[in-house]
């Protein structure tokens, strides 16, 4: 299974904004809620690099342009 390609081009340093975003695209590829929620809970269970460590386990995350 391919994983979900999400850009986060300057925009990792708010962790809100990564949690809106990548759940956002999860949604839109068709992700069960139940996923969307396990991703959310982990990704809030730890620091900010937690929470990037965590975001790319679940989807793939360009960082350049």
């Amino acid at each position: 299974m391919n994983k979900i390609k999400v850009k986060l081009i300057g925009e990792s340093g708010n962790a809100f904004h990564v949690l809106s975003k990548v759940s956002t695209e999860m949604r839109r590829a068709g992700i069960e809620e139940s996923t969307i929620l396990k991703y959310l809970e982990e990704a809030k269970g730890g620091d900010h690099d937690h929470l990037l460590q965590v975001t790319m386990k679940y989807v793939d995350v360009e960082w350049k342009e």
